[in-house]
């Protein structure tokens, strides 16, 4: 972690700068940002749908953070556009806030980080990840690495001090009832995180910060639980689900759930 961080202005680079330093001449891939092709961001929303389930958005800070990203933040909202397949492939939704660089003062998880960065009046110097998505006919590309790199080098052409990201592992739904402070834990023969994303960002050099067992919070009623997740809740009590991160509790018709994260930080 760093400390006696400089707080520097977010405005961005030239897009060339920023994406140079990631992608090879060769890749058929190009980086644009949201505030670069408004109209490219636009038209690529219909190919993201399904690549979360549906309770993702349904948390009760969600909407009001993901809908300031643009235009507010349009310059740190990643596109990977194909141009031999001649379509956008991957994105990433990147949120910026302030930071002291001390797990004291990290947020207690991705809800804390987006109303830090809406509701806190100080210049930002830190870039949070949101989320990394590729399309369903591009998965197993490796193109998750690429929006994480692309995120980081807006971040650095933002001149923000650092990069952060709270995590969703993508097999923690295997195990909804182990604690994520002891799935974070697992480690696979290599030494590496057990769980796949968590070791994407490994790889790329980042060390977990601290594991968050309360970093989005969802509460609806026990009908729209049902509709969601296609199961019946008849008794109040805790439930597993499917595509459920942690158990859902179920108390008077209303079921609450909160999703686990784990920070990981990337050096820039």
């Amino acid at each position: 972690m760093w400390n006696d961080i400089t707080v520097a202005p977010t405005a961005s680079l030239p897009l060339e700068d920023v994406k140079a330093d990631f992608l090879a001449p060769t890749s058929p891939l190009r980086v644009h940002t949201a505030e670069e092709r408004p109209e490219l961001w636009e038209s690529a929303r219909p190919l993201f749908h399904g690549v979360w389930p549906e309770y993702n958005f349904h948390g009760e800070t969600s909407s009001r953070v993901f809908d300031a990203l643009v235009p507010e933040y349009a310059h740190l909202q990643v596109l990977l556009y194909d141009q031999e397949r001649e379509r956008v492939v991957a994105r990433g939704k990147t949120i910026p806030f302030r930071w002291d660089g001390t797990l004291e003062d990290l947020p207690r998880g991705i809800d804390a980080a987006g109303l830090r960065a809406l509701d806190d009046d100080r210049q930002p110097n830190t870039l949070s990840a949101l989320s990394a998505e590729v399309t369903a006919a591009d998965q197993g590309r490796g193109l998750s690495r690429s929006v994480i790199e692309a995120m980081a080098a807006c971040a650095r052409g933002a001149k923000l001090a650092q990069f952060v990201a709270p995590v969703r592992p993508n097999w923690k739904d295997r195990y909804p009832t182990i604690p994520i402070g002891r799935y974070s834990q697992w480690k696979g023969m290599d030494g590496l995180p057990f769980d796949p994303w968590m070791r994407v960002h490994a790889r790329l050099g980042a060390p977990i910060l601290r594991p968050e067992p309360r970093s989005l919070r969802i509460e609806a009623s026990v009908a729209d639980w049902q509709d969601w997740t296609a199961m019946e809740f008849p008794k109040d009590g805790e439930y597993v689900f499917p595509a459920g991160l942690a158990p859902l509790q179920v108390r008077e018709g209303r079921g609450v759930y909160w999703e686990p994260n784990v920070w990981m930080q990337h050096r820039l």
